[in-house]
């Protein structure tokens, strides 16, 4: 929290520079972001906006960053702990999907196309994978339980990292090579599904969004022994 006059002007500031920006992400896209212009709504210099913001790219990752933690909290407080597992997966998964919908031009910036010319520093790793770990806690608590069915032990060195493994559930007998392939791709799935529905993909092929979203999420669940 800021604890001076000056800092909390700045963080003022900073709140009213980013709104800005998201309104400019939804009029233009992320590739077109302009500081001259964010500072132009603001009616603000360049030169001044350049104190808070340095580069369009800083403020495209400060975007990036507050969409990712937005995105996650969303996913954490709608796993229900007590519910079965596929329950608590089907419910994450809805809640990222409703996420999605509802702002559609951050998720765009996430699971969109690449805005040319940007790289993602290392520090949005953490918040980009906070779904990933909730679902992975999922499958985990599962094995545990005693819930997901026998693996085969399959091991394949160089093929998951040891990060994934550890979002993934972590180290169990149940929990082989074999079942973290599957629980990557259904981790995938779930945005792939979504991206097809936000970007028009299923015109002419799906009639109810949210009935096939749900069967899809229990397709992905079983696939991955939930």
């Amino acid at each position: 929290m800021p604890t001076t006059a000056r800092d909390r002007v700045r963080a003022e500031l900073t709140t009213e520079i980013t709104e800005a920006a998201r309104r400019q992400l939804a009029e233009v896209g992320g590739a077109a972001l302009s500081l001259r212009a964010v500072a132009r709504e603001l009616g603000m210099a360049s030169s001044a906006l350049y104190r808070y913001f340095p580069s369009r790219d800083d403020l495209l990752t400060r975007l990036i960053l507050d969409a990712y933690a937005d995105l996650g909290a969303v996913a954490e407080a709608a796993d229900p702990p007590s519910a079965a597992p596929q329950q608590r997966w089907l419910e994450v998964c809805r809640a990222v999907r409703g996420w999605a919908l509802a702002h559609p031009h951050e998720y765009a910036l996430l699971y969109g196309t690449p805005v040319p010319g940007y790289r993602a520093p290392a520090d949005t790793i953490a918040e980009a994978t906070r779904v990933g770990v909730v679902l992975g806690r999922i499958l985990g608590e599962a094995a545990t339980a005693g819930l997901l069915p026998p693996a085969a032990g399959e091991r394949d060195p160089g093929l998951v990292t040891a990060d994934a493994v550890a979002v993934l559930g972590g180290e169990h007998p149940t929990l082989d090579d074999g079942v973290r392939v599957r629980a990557l791709l259904a981790w995938s799935a779930v945005y792939g599904t979504i991206s097809f529905e936000l970007f028009g993909h299923f015109v002419g092929s799906v009639e109810d969004g949210s009935r096939y979203f749900d069967r899809a999420m229990g397709e992905l669940a079983t696939l991955i022994g939930l």
